[in-house]
């Protein structure tokens, strides 16, 4: 039976945390968990101001020599065993393994004075996907349950080699295909802000272990949205690069095959800094020499300077309130005003972003991935017999109405060629829309970013995330995009405005989903959106931003 091959697989895992680190958890009804790994007494106050600690802090710290590897993976694993026992967020746990590799460095840099790279000591936390030799990998799967990993994936040979320390590997929906997380092995990933609500998907168990501070930077994929929308969920930064820039080879994933609306990797991190540490490192170790798909395109330090852009001194904006499709809630066109008003104070221009084929690019993403997705579901799940999950609501039996999940039937290849051949042509259509915006913006230049919703409101209750258009459509163009917090859902500030006309029917189902008090305390975050291959650029003006969030400390 599967399920009998799941509970053991979730029996194995459960044996593999030290017995010194269970704690007594808080009663379902604590909602909000985010301060409970302060308070806990597991983590001793030294522990604390490490896991706490900026990205380029601790970096500096460990390549000092200040705090050793050991010390900070030891840290850093506990923090991240008390995020599992709150939030259901890790698959595999590896103790030994992890403080063997941070005792090796520790050696190293004692022994020649040296980091051995750019990130030196430095846990990272990797999605359920990313293989690791020895280990297994299920991908949520209980038909991959018993599959050990031959090899390291790219990225992991690379990390590791730029003084990184892989030390968990973390939840994800069965298929990949949901921005929510729920498996039949490891069952669901809650929201650390509040556990009645999604932590999103797929990447949603980075999302929370991240929001915990148990790991400082984490590893997701992002085929529709899957980097971004945990990060919005859970209130911490994400970056979704272009096709090819972050090495994918070796790890596993869904729709094996399809070559034209691709997954990436990219970082989920609770510092600022940690986007730029991620990516610049693992640009710099040249990984189109490890993977013929990655894209050979240094890392460019003008772009990130922002030197064709006045050297960021002033750059326009463009806000998109709405995608044409459904109206976002109150709580996020809040946080929209609020980046509006703070980057017009620190003397950008902020001009509107008039969306055009939003609903059609997220047509012709579905249509594409929908092109074999059940017959790739069914084949992967036949050899345990497991059932397909059709719903992420809890204890739900209702198929989910949600515009992502895969349509029966597939399509012929011509077929696809047409659907492929129209997205082409609708990029083109973009493109153009984007380079005519240098009549509005008042630099001479066209629009320097987007700054969007990652979603119509923040994290739904399980089971109701069934719109991701507001990520699908710039992995349907592959623009380069982030995530940055901005506040929280105050149900006091956010209350329900009444409105008098809709899109359609969808946009009044989405506008009835918002009752203030389901959403307390879930972080609201927006997505900064730049061009294809525009990973330095994104990171500079996402950094301009915060910096700019900051400087208002909550004034606004």
């Amino acid at each position: 039976m599967w399920s009998d091959l799941a509970a053991d697989k979730k029996r194995r895992q459960q044996e593999a945390i030290p017995q010194e680190w269970l704690i007594a958890t808080p009663q379902e009804t604590t909602l909000n968990v985010t301060g409970f790994p302060e308070t806990c007494g597991l983590l001793t106050p030294h522990e604390l101001a490490i896991t706490n600690e900026d990205v380029d802090i601790l970096l500096k710290k460990l390549a000092s020599g200040e705090w050793s590897a050991v010390n900070v993976t030891t840290a850093f694993y506990k923090r991240a065993i008390v995020a599992q026992q709150l939030v259901n967020c890790l698959t595999e746990i590896f103790v030994e393994h992890a403080l063997a590799r941070a005792a090796e460095l520790d050696n190293a840099l004692k022994k020649t004075g040296k980091v051995v790279g750019p990130l030196h000591g430095l846990p990272i936390s990797l999605k359920d996907q990313i293989c690791i030799k020895g280990l297994e990998t299920t991908m949520g799967y209980v038909s991959w349950i018993g599959k050990y990993a031959e090899k390291n994936a790219v990225l992991v040979d690379i990390l590791e080699e730029c003084g990184a320390v892989p030390f968990v590997r973390t939840n994800v929906p069965q298929t990949l295909m949901w921005p929510e997380t729920f498996n039949n092995i490891f069952g669901r990933t809650t929201n650390p802000y509040n556990r009645l609500l999604t932590s999103g998907g797929s990447s949603g168990g980075e999302g929370a272990l991240v929001a915990l501070k148990g790991s400082p930077i984490g590893v997701g994929s992002d085929i529709g949205g899957s980097v971004r929308i945990p990060s919005a969920f859970c209130g911490v930064y994400g970056l979704r690069p272009s096709y090819g820039r972050v090495p994918y080879g070796g790890a596993l994933n869904s729709l094996e095959g399809q070559d034209s609306v691709l997954s990436v990797l990219g970082p989920i991190t609770s510092s600022i800094s940690g986007l730029k540490t991620f990516m610049e490192a693992v640009i710099k170790a040249k990984p189109w020499l490890k993977d013929p798909l990655a894209v050979h395109k240094k890392w460019d330090e003008d772009e990130y300077q922002l030197k064709d852009r006045d050297n960021g001194r002033k750059l326009c904006f463009a806000i998109m309130w709405d995608d044409g499709v459904c109206v976002p809630h109150p709580p996020i066109t809040r946080a929209l005003k609020r980046v509006q008003a703070v980057l017009t104070e620190a003397g950008h221009n902020v001009i509107t972003w008039y969306p055009i084929e939003h609903k059609r690019l997220g047509d012709l993403a579905n249509d594409i991935w929908s092109a074999g997705a059940t017959e790739d579901y069914m084949i992967t799940t036949s050899t345990s017999g497991e059932p397909i999950i059709s719903t992420m609501v809890p204890d739900g039996n209702e198929a989910a109405v949600a515009s992502f999940r895969p349509r029966k039937g597939g399509l012929t290849a011509y077929q696809l060629w047409q659907v492929q051949k129209e997205r082409r042509d609708v990029r083109s259509t973009y493109l153009e829309h984007w380079n005519n915006t240098v009549a509005s913006t008042g630099t001479g230049r066209p629009v320097d970013a987007i700054i969007c919703p990652a979603a119509p409101y923040a994290a739904p209750p399980h089971g109701h995330n069934k719109y991701a258009n507001y990520t699908i459509v710039w992995n349907a163009l592959d623009y380069t995009a982030s995530i940055f917090p901005v506040t929280a859902v105050d149900p006091t500030i956010d209350v329900k405005q009444p409105r008098e006309t809709f899109i359609d029917a969808f946009d009044q189902a989405v506008y009835e989903m918002y009752e203030p008090e389901v959403f307390r305390d879930a972080p609201v975050c927006l997505q900064l959106v730049g061009r294809t291959l525009e990973e330095e650029g994104v990171i500079a003006m996402t950094e301009i931003v915060d910096a700019a969030l900051k400087a208002t400390n909550g004034q606004l």
